[in-house]
């Protein structure tokens, strides 16, 4: 298959899916990566937010997933040479088209779960993801500690973002990731589930870049923890992220390991 025919299958997707705490998706004000959705009113591009979706959603233009996946999905198979960079999708959308470029001169490609109060600011930024090969998730809808928040109020969250994302893209996306945590707890499930989503997308490996400890530290955790299935958890947002591409990319290529979607991972 063609990159454009790649390309062409993820933008007309749709799969109705489902998805403790954790610092790797910490609600800290001093981390860059939970401030962009809330940029000025001065500063933000005027709505496009109500582009219409480009196509009719299909449900066979995904692969179709392994049988027997648990709802909770932490790793993919180590059977098979490939890896999964999954980004949580708010932060500098300049940073952001930096991350995906450095993926696409490696032919790689990446899984999105995109904030969807992100999307109503930056809602370009769903198809700029979708032309380049990759693929888009739910991460909520204003990213706040999901773990903590009402059964309510938590299906507010979910389903408010997989209507962004559908009202852009045509598709709700296949993979739900629970906002400052990386598992879901049982009320969270629930409410995933009843949003529509199959999976809850953890993650076995953090490369911690968040933090910002520079982009050779960012390098080193991904390439001393990355194995065959390995689900690695990156963020948008951080500049160090985006000098960090070019090595990870090299590390897993030379340990014969194939970037790829979410979708192909655990087909």
């Amino acid at each position: 298959m063609t990159p454009l025919d790649r390309r062409g299958l993820l933008r007309i997707a749709a799969i109705g899916a489902a998805g403790s705490l954790t610092a790797a998706c910490s609600d800290n004000s001093g981390n860059a990566h939970a401030d962009a959705a809330a940029a000025p009113s001065s500063t933000r591009p005027s709505a496009r937010a109500t582009a219409p979706a480009s196509a009719t959603p299909s449900a066979d233009a995904l692969p179709a997933l392994a049988a027997g996946l648990p709802f909770e999905i932490t790793t993919g198979p180590s059977t098979r040479p490939q890896a999964a960079l999954t980004f949580h999708g708010q932060g500098d959308p300049a940073i952001a088209k930096a991350v995906l470029a450095e993926a696409e001169r490696a032919n790689a490609r990446v899984t999105v779960m995109a904030v969807g109060s992100w999307l109503d600011v930056y809602p370009e930024m769903a198809t700029r993801i979708l032309d380049g090969g990759h693929e888009l998730g739910n991460h909520t809808q204003s990213h706040g500690p999901i773990s903590t928040m009402t059964a309510q109020g938590a299906y507010t969250e979910i389903a408010r973002c997989a209507a962004r994302l559908k009202q852009l893209t045509g598709s709700p996306g296949r993979w739900f990731r629970p906002s400052q945590a990386q598992d879901c707890t049982a009320t969270v499930a629930a409410q995933a589930r009843r949003a529509g989503y199959q999976h809850c997308l953890s993650y076995d490996l953090d490369s911690l870049d968040y933090t910002d400890p520079g982009s050779a530290a960012v390098t080193r955790t991904v390439l001393d923890g990355v194995r065959p299935g390995s689900l690695v958890s990156m963020h948008f947002g951080h500049s160090g992220t985006v000098s960090a591409m070019p090595g990870i990319l090299d590390g897993l290529h030379r340990r014969g390991l194939r970037a790829v979607t979410t979708s192909e991972l655990l087909s």
